[in-house]
């Protein structure tokens, strides 16, 4: 933090924020709403209003221990609010279309975690209320925070530059394990009513937009193949029926040529978060790995072959994006700083007007490809337009 942020962030205006949900996302949208204006000289300093959930014993807790002024049981009270600027959305997805569209009408701005909702007709009517915001310049954008990984934002940057030249390839993954036990006790992200989908809405959604934003080209049709591993688990002294994809996979073909493979499971013992990238192109690939999140790797394929194949580049210099805002080079960066770099993109773009990024129609675009791999699956790995 420079000395000209330590002496602004007094003079900022306030903008009160208000958080539905408490559990994993809450506490890593809290620590980025509680950081954002000591690192970044964004235009509001946040005041951490009110915080939401179901439980009001659990919620107040949460909201001593996160750093919330106090807690709600009622959502809809929290988007009349007059002090609340901001509603923060870190609910299951069941619930992101109406608290999103109230709080727009209200006049509020939000942010909501991905996917964006769990049907495409839930999310073309978020679109709908945040484009009549819009014109009211109220704003909104749905957290794709990957986006904001520095090694991904510089994978994008390369990719605009022309350094790959044409791009052919694309190759996704996203591997986890933590459901590979069989006795793993049943979670609403197992409940399609709850979560619209299992790891290709959860998982998924991220490489999907992480492709089309690194590469700049959107999916136009895929051919998926989904499954289901465990279909009971554990639950309230009985077993529950799992209504969701335990793994998806699918081919997608790109509006500018390119092909693509796509990979989410939460089943891959021993990958506990490798959510990875690989672009070829003509003149060059580049490939990255969350697990090493500081790192990127970089081939020039014009260089002499003598001397040419991957590079490590080590995402840490103050050139490149948003590292600049935190610790000398070679110093890395965590998880958690993708979400902060979100909110001090949200709050600048509020504070001059610009576009958000990734606004909702951006996670429409996600949402219509989700669908189509799921009714690509269900038809027997058919193609499907998106």
């Amino acid at each position: 933090m420079t000395e000209q942020q330590t002496s602004n962030e007094g003079k900022r205006p306030e903008l009160g924020v208000a958080m539905v949900g408490h559990a994993f996302m809450g506490a890593v949208h809290s620590q980025a709403w509680r950081s954002v204006a000591r690192f970044f000289d964004v235009p509001y300093r946040p005041r951490m209003v009110v915080l939401g959930g179901r439980d009001a014993g659990r919620a107040a807790q949460a909201a001593e221990r996160m750093g919330w002024e106090e807690a709600s049981t009622d959502w809809r009270e929290i988007v009349e609010r007059d002090d609340v600027d901001l509603v923060d959305i870190c609910t299951p997805g069941d619930s992101h279309a109406e608290i999103a569209i109230a709080a727009l009408e209200a006049g509020k701005h939000v942010l909501c975690e991905k996917p964006l909702a769990n049907t495409v007709e839930e999310a073309e009517r978020m679109v709908a209320a945040a484009e009549r915001a819009r014109e009211r310049g109220v704003y909104s954008m749905v957290a794709f925070n990957y986006r904001r990984v520095p090694a991904l934002a510089l994978a994008k940057r390369l990719v605009a530059e022309g350094r790959l030249g044409e791009l052919r390839h694309v190759r996704a993954v996203y591997l986890q394990d933590w459901l590979a036990d069989a006795d793993t006790p049943m979670t609403w992200r197992l409940r399609k009513e709850q979560a619209g989908s299992g790891a290709l809405g959860d998982i998924g959604a991220h490489i999907i937009d992480a492709a089309q934003f690194v590469t700049g080209q959107t999916i136009t049709g895929v051919s998926g193949l989904t499954e289901t591993f465990v279909r009971q688990r554990p639950s309230d002294g009985g077993m529950e029926n799992v209504t969701v994809d335990d793994c998806a996979m699918f081919l997608g073909r790109f509006s500018d040529g390119a092909v693509g493979s796509f990979e989410a499971t939460r089943y891959a013992l021993g990958r506990k978060n490798a959510m990875r990238l690989e672009v070829n192109g003509s003149k060059g690939s580049l490939a990255f790995d969350f697990e090493s999140m500081n790192e990127l790797w970089f081939h020039d394929g014009e260089e002499a072959p003598e001397t040419g194949g991957f590079r490590r580049i080590v995402v840490t210099e103050p050139t490149h994006p948003y590292v600049g805002a935190w610790w000398p080079p070679g110093h890395v960066l965590g998880y958690e700083h993708t979400f902060t770099h979100e909110i001090a993109d949200l709050l600048t773009a509020i504070g001059t007007g610009e576009q958000v990024e990734p606004s909702f129609a951006d996670g429409l675009r996600v949402q219509r490809v989700l669908e189509a791999v799921e009714n690509s699956a269900k038809n027997g790995s058919v193609y499907r337009q998106v």
